[in-house]
This record gives structure tokens, sequence and C-alpha cells, in this order.
């Protein structure tokens, strides 16, 4: 091989390097601003807003009723949140205990009942009333509650204003969403497994309980963060059919600190981080749970 045909190929490894590199470094350079502008923004939508609330929360009334970021001048922590732990003879602690038994009766009666209905419309898919059960429960995602209707059903059958009730209310909300994700995720299960189950004896009941519904852990991990996070921050329903001071929730004690007059800012303020501390802390740590779950039924169904 001649000294040119060496320079030259020499010259083209060069070339190629230089070119992988000043590749490699704008790539790099594309993924850091992709990042810092991703974090700015989740910092600007989250976080500002989140800050903006806990230093209000910390002033007085007059102070935090001029709706700045600015610290105070001086703090108030312990007297704001002793007076919203205390408002309307300690309110708050009722529909903290009202709020978390709601949102167990609620997740506990939706996972069994979607989990089994979801198992059924996957494995009976195709008959002949599975095209309208599947219309049914799209529908129960796109339709608006009725809410004087469904007053006039529980308070016909004594289920109005009790916990009862609401738990029905709740579950009957929530449970398209729920049924979808569990028929989704079913369907990536093999169907040797049912007939396997079937051969050894299992009825339907004992291949559920055992084999399945312990398969599917990764989706109801989703199901039960997701829904617990609505239905105990949930505003509307308890509103309607939930009323009464006793049976008061979290969202709904908002209303001890605004009037048509005039407003407690520091204390709604105070009130609206306390009743945000559970969820923030459930989101916080089963957050890659919940991407799991919705991500574990793409691969079929």
């Amino acid at each position: 091989m001649s000294k040119g045909m060496i320079e030259g190929l020499s010259s083209g490894i060069r070339k190629e390097i230089s070119q992988d590199w000043s590749e490699g470094i704008s790539k790099r350079a594309r993924q850091f601003v992709i990042g810092a502008v991703s974090l700015v923004l989740s910092t600007l939508i989250f976080w500002v807003p989140f800050y903006f609330v806990i230093i209000n929360s910390f002033k007085n009334q007059a102070e935090s009723a001029e709706m700045s970021m600015a610290w105070p001048s001086s703090f108030h922590i312990i007297a704001n949140y002793k007076a919203v732990l205390t408002a309307s003879e300690n309110m708050l602690i009722r529909a903290f205990y009202n709020s978390t038994l709601l949102t167990v009766l609620s997740i506990a009666i939706l996972v069994v009942v979607s989990a089994m209905s979801g198992f059924v419309l996957q494995r009976r898919e195709g008959g002949k009333a599975s095209s309208t059960i599947n219309f049914l429960i799209l529908a129960g995602l796109m339709i608006p509650p009725a809410i004087v209707p469904t007053i006039w059903v529980l308070d016909s059958i004594g289920l109005f204003k009790t916990m009862t009730g609401i738990t029905l209310v709740e579950v009957a909300l929530h449970f398209p969403f729920a049924a979808i994700l569990y028929k989704a995720f079913v369907a990536t299960l093999p169907r040797e497994i049912d007939e396997s189950a079937m051969i050894d004896g299992c009825g339907g009941t004992r291949l559920f309980f055992n084999i399945i519904f312990p398969l599917l852990r990764p989706v109801t991990s989703t199901i039960v963060v997701l829904t617990s996070i609505a239905v105990f921050n949930d505003f509307v329903n308890p509103l309607y059919f939930f009323p009464g001071a006793d049976n008061a929730t979290v969202q709904l004690t908002l209303y001890n600190f605004m009037s048509r007059f005039t407003t407690s800012w520091n204390l709604l303020f105070a009130d609206i981080v306390l009743i945000s501390i559970p969820p923030l802390i459930l989101f916080i740590f089963f957050n890659k749970k919940i991407v799991a779950g919705m991500t574990a039924g793409a691969v079929k169904g």
C-alpha cells in the first residue's frame, strides 16, 4: 500500500471520528436543552403554585389577602394551622376520617368488582352481549352523572346522606376506567393459565382469586393510587350526595374560611396544604407503579 493511500485512509478515519464526535456532542446538547426546558416548565407549573400556597399559609390575614409571593413580615404558622384544625368544632379532623373511610371502602369494592368484570369481559370477548356491555362501559366514561335522579334513587332506597350511598356512587363513577384497564391487562395473560387451573380442579371463583388476581398486581397498584387520589380529593359528589356538617369531607372544609363578604386566605391556604399532604405522599411513593400499570396492558389487548 502506497504512502498516499495510507494518508488518505487515515484522513478518512479522522473525518469519521470527528463527525461522530460532533454528532455526539450535538445530541447531548439537545438532550441537555430538552431536560433543562422540561425542568423549568415543571417548576413553573407545579412548584411555583405550591410555593405560593405554602408561603401565604404562613402570613396573617391582611398580608395573605395581597396574594403575593413575598415572605411574610412575621410567621403565623402555629396559629394558622391550629385555627384550621379547630375550626367549626374540629371539622377538619372529622373530614379526614370521613374522606379516609370513603376512600378505603371505595377502593376495596372497586378493585374487586372491576377486576372480576375485566377478567370476564376479556375471556368471553366475542360473545353476543360483549359488544353491548363494552358500549355501556364506554358510555360510563362519556356520559356525565345525573345529579337529581341519583339523589332521588338514593333517597328512595334510604342511602342518601349515608357513607354506603356515597361509596356506591364513587364506585359506579370510577368503574368504567378501572374495568377497561383490567380488561387490557388480562389480555396479556395466557389462556393456558386458565385451562391448566381448570384441569387441576379449580372452579371459577378459586381460579380468579387464587391465580388470576395476584397476577393483576401492577394494574391494581395503578388503580389504587389514581382512584384513591380522585376519591380523596372529590368535591362535587360529597357536596351533592353526602351533605351535612358531620358528613363533611376534606375538600368541603374549604367553605369554613370563605364567605360572601370576606375570606381568610391565610387559613384557606393552610387548609389546602393540610388536605394536599396525603395525596402528595401517595403520588410521590407510587408514581412508578402508576406508569407501570398504565403501560402493562399496551402490549396486547
